[in-house]
C-alpha cells in the first residue's frame, strides 16, 4: 500500500497529446491527485463498512460524499479544460474551436447525467 502512494508522490512530468501542449490542470496535478487519494480512501472505508455490515443509510450517506469529491475533481478538470485547452482553441477559431467546444459540452453533458 505504501508503494502505491510513494509511486503517486512520485508521478512522472505531465505527457503531451500531439499537437497539443501540456493538459490545462498539469499546474494543479498535485491538489488532484491528493484530492484522488482521499477519494479513494473513501471507497476503500465504504468497502469496510459494507464488509462490516454497517447501516444502509451510513453506508449511503458516504456514498454521497464520495461520489462529490470525484464531481469536485471532475469540475475542477473541467474548469482547468475550459480556462486552457478550449480558450487556446477559440484564439485559433474555425473548425479546432467548433471541435473543442463541442468536446466540453459533451463533457459536461456526461456529469450532469
Amino acid at each position: 500500500m505504501e508503494s502505491e502512494r510513494a509511486d503517486l508522490a512520485e508521478a512522472p512530468e505531465p505527457l503531451e497529446r500531439p499537437g497539443h501542449g501540456p493538459h490545462g490542470y498539469s499546474a494543479h496535478r498535485e491538489d488532484l491527485l491528493k484530492r484522488l487519494r482521499r477519494a479513494e480512501g473513501q471507497v476503500r472505508g465504504i468497502h469496510g463498512m459494507i464488509e462490516r455490515d454497517e447501516y444502509c443509510i451510513d453506508v449511503i450517506t458516504q456514498v454521497a460524499a464520495a461520489t462529490k469529491a470525484l464531481e469536485r475533481v471532475a469540475l475542477a478538470l473541467l474548469d482547468d479544460h475550459l480556462g486552457h485547452c478550449v480558450a487556446e482553441a477559440a484564439q485559433e477559431g474555425g473548425e479546432v474551436s467548433a471541435a473543442k467546444l463541442k468536446e466540453a459540452s459533451d463533457a459536461i453533458a456526461r456529469l450532469m447525467r
